[in-house]
């Protein structure tokens, strides 16, 4: 089987990239990281003749209330057309309101008028790009006491009437698990299948909050062995999909990054997708 697994390329290991060219199946890039001329956007242009791209986005706010900033939009249009990814996508998220911008990725209530706002939205983003884009579910902390729906049912509402792929961050969705304390398993089993598109696989840390544990999805360290389980659970319900490794703070030597991408395809390699239906 040809690998599958990915790695997020980050700035300190570029010049290994360039100059070792690793096997990988594919290499992911924050697109806001490369919006403007740079050296580093010059070597990922170099290094689109030997690998696939995937761009993936943490600014557009697919989420905002006031709509995407079209002027990032266009950004981010020009820099999809000039690399020609294979994978685009975001986060189920909100991070910009009246014009002001916040360093990080807000979550949303699961509602009727939520759902509204984020289907526009990604159809926008669609239509700007000529593309299907995936939609990532997001690390969460607490739950919104307004929500009508629960987060697979929003997710699956958005990729029906956007027509967009979901990427399933399957740290993400353990680590939400764990907090809410909701059951993983059944939060699988509430996907489209047909919708699910992308993989991510990350780090993550524990905190004791007054003696009760808080996940913390914080990209620094590697694949814990209990979202390896759910991840090859995830693959035995939906089939391989193209699989990428994050590590975003206390960036490892590169051979770090690409052992775990081969754990990634070792995995998918050895399960077999079964029919949802009767799981």
């Amino acid at each position: 089987m040809a690998p599958v697994a990915g790695i997020g390329l980050r700035a300190p290991h570029l010049a290994a990239i360039e100059r070792d060219r690793p096997t990988t199946a594919f290499l992911e890039i924050h697109a806001e990281n490369y919006l403007t001329p740079s050296p580093a956007r010059d070597a990922v242009e170099r290094l689109r003749r030997d690998y696939t791209l995937s761009v993936h986005a943490v600014g557009l706010s697919l989420g905002s209330a006031d709509g995407l900033d079209e002027a990032h939009l266009d950004r981010v249009a020009r820099l999809v057309d000039r690399l020609q990814p294979a994978y685009v996508s975001d986060h189920l998220s909100w991070s910009s309101v009246g014009g002001r911008y916040f360093n990080d990725l807000l979550p949303l209530p699961y509602t009727e008028e939520a759902l509204g706002v984020v289907v526009r939205n990604v159809t926008r983003l669609q239509e700007r790009l000529g593309r299907r884009v995936a939609i990532e579910n997001p690390s969460c902390y607490l739950a919104f006491a307004q929500s009508t729906l629960s987060e697979p049912e929003f997710l699956s509402q958005v990729a029906r009437r956007s027509g967009c792929g979901l990427l399933l961050d399957v740290n993400n969705l353990y680590v939400t698990a764990c907090n809410l304390r909701l059951d993983p398993q059944a939060w699988l089993k509430a996907l489209p299948a047909e919708a699910i598109t992308e993989y991510h696989l990350a780090g993550h840390a524990v905190n004791d909050a007054g003696g009760q544990p808080i996940l913390i999805d914080d990209h620094a360290s590697r694949v814990d062995p209990a979202v390896w389980s759910l991840f090859g659970e995830a693959v035995g319900r939906f089939g391989p999909r193209p699989t990428l490794i994050e590590w975003d703070a206390d960036i490892p030597a590169l051979e770090v990054l690409l052992d775990e991408a081969a754990c990634a395809d070792r995995l998918l390699a050895e399960r077999r997708p079964h029919d949802a239906r009767a799981a």
